[in-house]
């Protein structure tokens, strides 16, 4: 029966792992409905700025801010939002594909490319395929934290502003529901007024005019433009992390039903290599008692 202890044991070792995995997929469905939850609480906050810098635009439409600027150069930056942790199904390959291909294309249009990592498994990537990575933030928990992201985007943001970059993309895997993510990749400067104002009519905010702007509109479009930008890398990341932990919890479910149909298996290959190894042992006792 040594091949029935063996297979005892790889029985013993996929229900430990189904333990496991089952864990897991319950601790991933408490953080997605947290994560959620933080998600769709940031969007009024992105759409309120939103809408009022498209107030701004029309307010002052002698002056154009650094971000509304159209630079003409070769270099572009890019910004890879990815999760820290793995074990979440195909979320990272499938924007991580979507990174490679844009940064063919720009370099096939002969531009640079700058790249600014959020994420473990993004930098990871990033420093395998040779890209310029000139700033990264990783280990950021359950819960982004606007203040440890300005940092590494401000790099590229300022890059911008001085004329070193012709624009600004960025990377992530937008939420649709529990079991569906997109992977994206956005253009985030220079920005479009225009463009702002069709989003903001688009989720039904009308522009008002009943704005008094203090200590006047240029000193005002110059902060909010930029927090402007920072709400889309929060909203970003924030939709990242609502997509890892709903990929996760669906990817431990089926890593779950799968070691149940394992086990499955496994115990019917033991119950029929138990009943051959009983038969057998039936047999040499009837044949030892017709000798006799």
């Amino acid at each position: 029966m040594a091949a029935g202890k063996e297979i005892r044991g790889k029985i013993k070792s996929v229900e430990n792992t189904k333990k496991i995995t089952k864990a897991m997929e319950m601790v991933a469905a408490s953080k997605m409905r947290k994560a959620q939850e933080r998600m769709r609480s940031a969007r009024p906050y992105s759409e309120k700025v939103r809408n009022i810098a498209a107030n701004l635009g029309k307010a002052n439409p002698e002056y154009t801010h650094a971000f509304m600027k159209t630079n003409d150069v070769k270099a572009t930056g890019l910004i890879v939002v990815s999760t820290d942790k793995g074990l979440c199904g195909g979320l990272n390959t499938n924007v991580l594909r979507a990174v490679t291909q844009k940064i063919r294309d720009l370099q096939g249009e002969g531009r640079a490319v700058q790249t600014v990592a959020i994420g473990n498994k993004g930098f990871g990537f990033l420093n395998r395929i040779g890209a310029q990575v000139v700033s990264h933030v990783t280990q950021l928990g359950d819960t982004p934290h606007l203040e440890r992201l300005i940092g590494p985007v401000k790099v590229l943001l300022d890059q911008y502003a001085q004329g070193k970059l012709n624009a600004v993309y960025i990377a992530y895997t937008k939420f649709v529901n529990t079991m569906r993510q997109e992977p994206v990749v956005e253009q985030l400067l220079p920005l479009s007024a225009a463009k702002m104002q069709a989003e903001s009519k688009a989720a039904g905010n009308e522009p008002g005019w009943d704005y008094i702007y203090e200590p006047d509109a240029q000193t005002v479009i110059d902060d909010l433009l930029l927090r402007y930008v920072e709400a889309l890398v929060y909203q970003a990341v924030a939709e990242n992390m609502a997509s890892e932990q709903s990929a996760r919890m669906v990817a431990m479910k089926a890593a779950t039903d799968n070691a149940g149909n394992l086990i499955s298996e496994l115990k019917l290959v033991y119950n029929k290599t138990r009943q051959a190894a009983i038969t057998k042992e039936l047999s040499e006792i009837v044949s030892g008692a017709a000798a006799v």
